[in-house]
């Protein structure tokens, strides 16, 4: 038998060579397979394959990974580096969520104001993509952040800070997860009134279109989760194909503006007090169309060789996905012949008025559709993303109810009980558009202040163990070396920033309708998460560290 491997030990955590692992409550298969990845090697009786015996898609970097984390290899690893990367770039989808949900950018701010603000939020956005790639590779877990956080923050401080980084990416995932279907459901009652100007479009009716997106979600993770693996490939060939057809489009079929008009005309018709003022309330447009790129940080367990092509994935899908963007909105910028009749259409969308002024109904429909189904695969992949995340806290004890949610069914090896809870909360929340007119805006804020948070949270951790306990830094395959630190300061600057305005309304004077409520659900989530912590997580809680075998592998 191979002796234990040379580690470095983490801060206070007593490493065995005889790991103690972290399941959740479902069986793991004891057959034995052969390896089959990059890293090479044959399956030994070591101290690796005693704890995760050897399958197909898992390899030997994966093994030491999931040992050195304490953690069980429950789901199969479908996603091989190509598809990876093609699910991070679908389900991101930049140029659809900008193209669909622009409203907030070209109130505040016009056609400069909405180019320029996703010029800045790009390069911003970039500094943290490049710290959360770096964490992804020092520890592939489904976690994410706060597995992060509860391995790179001070052990006086780890529980606590963990704990409520868990609840803030729970609420952040679930928020993003109800805004994407809640874009889709409202869109086709947009096509209605398209091509019936007599139809009336009410909230209770966008609600039952939600509802009947989250009954294709749920579908699809359930008993399609295999095939969606295989075909990732084929929905990036078509987001880059739907995207050319768009823009083409565009080009040859619409009016256009002048280019002073698109680079140096701002407006302000959200009534603030300067037009500065005005485009940094905005930037929320371009602030939600850039979330999701670390998605595969959350299907890391379902990766091959995770350590390699998560980071990866979560880098050049952003990169990728971001230059698509910005040819998109010039093209789509200089399409807008009339902001004010942009922002006034019956449908409510801007981007149909965009479309009319190039197509006929029928034309409009058809645009519209091909960009709807990659929206709509975009919403399979967040959902599958957001219920992985859901099931690695409870499985880690973070939430009420974790032995069910954080179940395992052992025939379809997947987080089932997680799947159901997460359509479940999108069908919750959607009800909150019957109620409010600005329902979305309130998700998408929610959204964006949350997950600003963990970002925070995780880089302000890390930049702490790389300047106080380098040694102890797990070994990253995808690093940023020297310029950690420049990065993961930036990185912080920038989400603090975000997180200030993402919870401004779009307009002044301030009503109950246009009230931005995203500070009472993340104000309410945050309450509840540390009432949970003093009332039950301080005693089943423990942190993700707890388990670890050791600070790093060599």
């Amino acid at each position: 038998m191979a002796e234990a491997p040379q580690v470095a030990l983490a801060d206070g955590i007593e490493v065995s060579d005889k790991p103690v692992l972290h399941s959740s409550t479902s069986d793991v298969s004891k057959t034995k397979y052969s390896l089959d990845g990059v890293d090479g090697g044959e399956a030994g009786d070591d101290i690796y394959d005693q704890a995760n015996p050897s399958r197909p898609g898992f390899t030997r970097s994966d093994q030491k990974d999931m040992w050195r984390m304490g953690k069980v290899q429950e789901f199969k690893r479908n996603y091989r580096p190509l598809s990876a990367l093609s699910f991070a770039t679908v389900l991101a989808a930049v140029w659809e969520y900008l193209l669909m949900a622009n409203t907030q950018g070209l109130e505040n701010g016009g056609l400069a104001g909405l180019f320029w603000a996703y010029i800045w939020n790009f390069i911003g956005f970039s500094f943290v993509v490049l710290s959360l790639a770096e964490m992804s590779s020092m520890a592939p877990t489904t976690g994410g952040q706060y597995h992060w956080v509860s391995e790179f923050a001070p052990p006086k401080y780890q529980k606590f800070l963990s704990y409520v980084t868990g609840w803030m990416s729970t609420l952040s995932w679930q928020a993003g997860n109800a805004s994407g279907s809640f874009l889709t459901g409202t869109i086709v009652q947009a096509l209605l009134v398209v091509n019936y100007p007599d139809y009336e479009p009410t909230a209770w009716q966008g609600t039952l279109f939600v509802f009947a997106m989250v009954l294709v979600l749920f579908i699809v993770n359930i008993w399609g989760a295999p095939v969606w693996a295989l075909i990732q490939n084929g929905l990036m060939v078509l987001h880059i194909l739907f995207f050319l057809v768009v823009i083409i489009v565009l080009w040859v079929m619409a009016p256009h503006q002048s280019a002073k008009a698109v680079f140096t005309e701002f407006s302000n018709e959200g009534g603030w007090s300067s037009m500065g003022l005005s485009i940094l309330v905005g930037q929320i447009t371009a602030i939600y169309s850039l979330l999701g790129c670390d998605a595969t940080a959350h299907i890391a367990e379902e990766v091959r060789d995770a350590g390699r092509y998560v980071p990866i994935s979560i880098f050049w899908s952003y990169i990728a996905n971001g230059v698509m963007a910005i040819i998109f909105l010039v093209t789509y910028l200089f399409s807008i012949e009339s902001v004010d009749d942009a922002l006034s259409d019956p449908t409510g969308y801007p981007f149909i008025y965009v479309f009319r002024t190039a197509m006929s109904n029928q034309g409009v429909t058809a645009l519209t559709i091909i960009v709807l189904l990659i929206v709509i695969a975009a919403n399979i992949s967040w959902n599958a993303s957001t219920a992985r995340q859901t099931f690695a806290f409870a499985r880690d004890s973070g939430l009420p109810f974790s032995k069910w949610i954080g179940h395992v069914s052992t025939t379809k090896q997947l987080p089932v009980n997680s799947i159901i809870l997460t359509c479940v909360i999108t069908c919750l929340l959607s009800l909150i558009n019957i109620g409010s007119s600005t329902a979305f805006n309130a998700i998408i804020s929610v959204q964006i202040v949350a997950i600003m948070l963990t970002y925070c949270i995780s880089m302000c951790c890390v930049l702490y163990r790389r300047v106080a306990h380098p040694e102890l830094i797990p070994k990253a395959r995808w690093s940023l070396g020297r310029w950690g630190v420049a990065v993961n300061l930036i990185g912080i600057v920038y989400v603090t920033f975000i997180f200030f305005w993402s919870f401004w309304p779009q307009e002044v004077p301030v009503t109950a309708e246009n009230f931005n409520w995203a500070v009472v659900l993340f104000m309410g989530t945050l309450i509840i998460s540390l009432i949970m912590y003093v009332v039950q997580g301080r005693f089943v809680y423990k942190g993700p560290v707890t388990i670890i075998k050791a600070a790093r592998v060599e």
